[in-house]
């Protein structure tokens, strides 16, 4: 579909991106992914056109839909959510008004031999076509279950764009570029603003829409199952992997390993052949050897191991000092703000060592919470007290508040530091990567990322007992978040944490209090079951607002029947039968074989193209045929299970 050709982009004497290549075809479903910095966004803004390489070129047919969501964004005015939503749908009216206007031309023409009246009847037909394929039910409705899937509620629908936070017009964007039924889906971290709920019914949008998809994400468990190829931008290059990102991750580890012992047996053999040179350059015996050995090494492909970025956050909290067994206890907690009650009646308790996660749609009172227990904010009514010896750090969402914009990033730590921490500010610093000049920068240029990870660097100040965390993940590439969650599964304080992030969480927390309607509700278990059990909940919903017509007569036989129905396609959809679940286990597997054995195959055919006296010829194709047998075979078995998957899916 979109060829990429030898792009390069460069800045004065800075490339980011050195003559790349890479091809989307019809239906991939690709993360992109790196570092911060590295090039994604760029990227995406060089296939829609805002941008222009300094060399190379962009193919796309002609007619090609690209839906793009950046990650900063103009938002509109003026509108209420759903007249902004249904703007995506501008193509099918105007295909609309284009049909009405024909079939006017028609009723008033009398021409039925001539060539104009011909080709309006053809466009009359191209246009019926097109219609039938995209109102597959009716627009206000797909906007609906569009913007609910989002998190809007119905009484959101009539309010104005204006009076959302940035946040909530992300994803009245995000809703109008999944709603343009787009081929080609360009998202740029479409989770940064979404609630867990939000960010599963995407994730279930996406794996059923039948464009390709190029995602930028740093949520690994969204890219695993969104995703079936990964494109690795690293220090200007890319490797491309035709398999998830955790199945990258290993085949990545795979490479390096093997790439840095091929150079390894080079070298050695270029160290033996040195030495047999020098030890006999100047006997006549050995002349002719001698002789060859030059030759060789003249003829020697030198290999070299790619350059890598390992840069990465080396996180440890302080030992926690110990804290009475209750570190926060919150009893028929009414909590708000003037003229706005967010939520009520609620009972919460934290004890010392546990490790909590507070769940919800944004807005349901999770931020709120957290500033209750920091004692920023005083509840309306009930009781909110900390434990005894209780020493809070608090990380707040939104760190351009926690953060003085005028001072440069060693103030930040060296104006609160006391004692002999003030010894160890730069070890810390070099920590959360910022090393030699970095510290001089004043926070107002930093990125938000930078700006992140220096939050948290505040915390290795002193030795706090509770790490309350809002957000924490939000900018930080996946590397650096499995690192923060390491840690934070050693600190042996309390944690409470917000995060919208299931991998995170998962593994971290042991106990969840969900935000939900303008009440609190404890859940223990993991976070999979509790998002299983959420997800149910919302397939009845949806069932019952949008199934079928019901032909039973009274109110409660609808909602009786609706019931039933959402039940019964609850129960189906848990019932997938055993032997489906083990074609897809196997495809998984089948996929991360097949990548193992392609990058083998290219190893051999880069030293078959240039052999050298030590290769053994016969050996090499012979390994190369045989590899090309078990992929022939195990790209055959792919093809075959993927067939049996997508006729039990109709």
């Amino acid at each position: 579909m979109i060829s990429i050709n030898g792009l390069t982009v460069a800045f004065g004497g800075f490339t980011l991106l050195d003559s790349i290549d890479f091809h989307i075809s019809d239906n991939d479903k690709i993360g992109l992914v790196g570092k911060n910095g590295s090039g994604k966004s760029t990227i995406m803004k060089l296939i829609c056109g805002l941008q222009v390489p300094s060399s190379g070129s962009v193919d796309k047919p002609n007619g090609v839909r690209i839906g793009y969501l950046p990650q900063i964004m103009e938002h509109h005015k003026g509108r209420t959510v759903m007249e902004e939503t249904m703007t995506a749908f501008d193509h099918i009216t105007s295909m609309q008004r284009e049909l009405e206007d024909i079939n006017v031309s028609l009723s008033e023409r009398t021409d039925y031999e001539s060539e104009s009246y011909l080709a309006l009847i053809n466009r009359l037909n191209d246009l019926t076509d097109a219609l039938a394929i995209v109102q597959n039910e009716p627009v206000e409705v797909l906007a609906q279950k569009t913007l609910l899937g989002l998190g809007f509620k119905d009484e959101d629908f009539g309010r104005r764009t204006e009076t959302f936070s940035q946040g909530w017009n992300m994803r009245i964007e995000l809703a109008k570029v999944l709603l343009s039924e787009p081929d080609l889906l360009l998202l740029d971290e479409p989770t940064n603003h979404l609630d867990i709920e939000s960010i599963e019914w995407l994730e279930d949008f996406l794996k059923a829409f039948r464009g390709s998809l190029l995602l930028v994400s740093h949520d690994r468990k969204f890219l695993d199952n969104v995703t079936n190829r990964t494109v690795e931008i690293v220090l200007g290059h890319i490797y491309d992997y035709k398999v998830p990102y955790s199945q990258y991750v290993e085949l990545h580890k795979e490479r390096v390993a093997q790439q840095q012992a091929a150079y390894a047996n080079q070298q050695r053999m270029i160290e033996k052949t040195e030495v047999f040179i020098n030890k006999f350059r100047y006997k006549p015996t050995k002349s002719n050897q001698v002789q060859s050995r030059i030759k060789q090494l003249e003829k020697l492909e030198r290999l070299e191991i790619d350059e890598t970025d390992n840069a990465a956050l080396t996180v440890k909290f302080p030992p926690a000092p110990r804290s009475g067994d209750i570190v926060f206890k919150g009893s028929d907690l009414t909590v708000g703000y003037p003229g706005k009650v967010v939520f009520t009646d609620a009972e919460i308790e934290v004890k010392r060592g546990e490790k909590v996660a507070l769940i919800g749609r944004n807005g349901e009172g999770k931020t709120t919470l957290m500033r209750v227990i920091a004692g920023e904010l005083t509840p309306i009514s009930g009781t909110a007290r900390t434990g005894h010896n209780v020493s809070m750090g608090y990380y707040a969402q939104n760190q351009e508040d926690a953060l003085d914009r005028n001072l440069t990033v060693f103030e930040t730590l060296d104006n609160i530091a006391v004692g002999e921490i003030r010894t160890r500010l730069r070890d810390i610093l070099a920590q959360f990567l910022f090393r030699g000049e970095d510290i001089d920068k004043k926070v107002s240029v930093l990125s938000g990322g930078e700006r992140a990870r220096l939050g948290m660097a505040r915390f290795m100040l002193q030795p706090y007992n509770l790490l309350a965390l809002d957000e924490p993940t939000n900018h930080m590439d996946i590397k650096s978040k499995d690192i923060l969650k390491q840690a934070l599964k050693a600190y042996d304080g309390t944690l409470i944490v917000v995060s919208h992030d299931r991998d995170f969480l998962d593994g971290l927390v042991d106990k969840m209090y969900e935000f939900r309607d303008g009440k609190v509700k404890e859940h223990v278990g993991s976070v999979a079951e509790f998002l299983e059990k959420r997800k149910i909940e919302s397939l009845q919903e949806l069932e019952r607002r949008f199934g079928p017509s019901l032909q039973q007569s009274g109110e409660q036989a609808e909602v009786v029947e609706g019931k039933e129905k959402a039940k019964q396609a609850f129960q189906q959809r848990r019932s997938e039968s055993k032997e489906l679940r083990r074609m897809k286990h196997r495809v998984e597997f089948l996929e991360g074989e097949i990548g193992k054995i392609e990058f083998v195959m290219k190893d051999i055919e880069k030293v078959l193209s240039t052999p050298t006296a030590s290769d053994d010829i016969m050996e090499l194709t012979r390994t190369y045929l045989e590899n090309k047998r078990e992929l022939d075979r195990k790209t055959a078995e792919w093809t075959s299970l993927m067939e049996q998957i997508e006729e039990s899916n109709f």
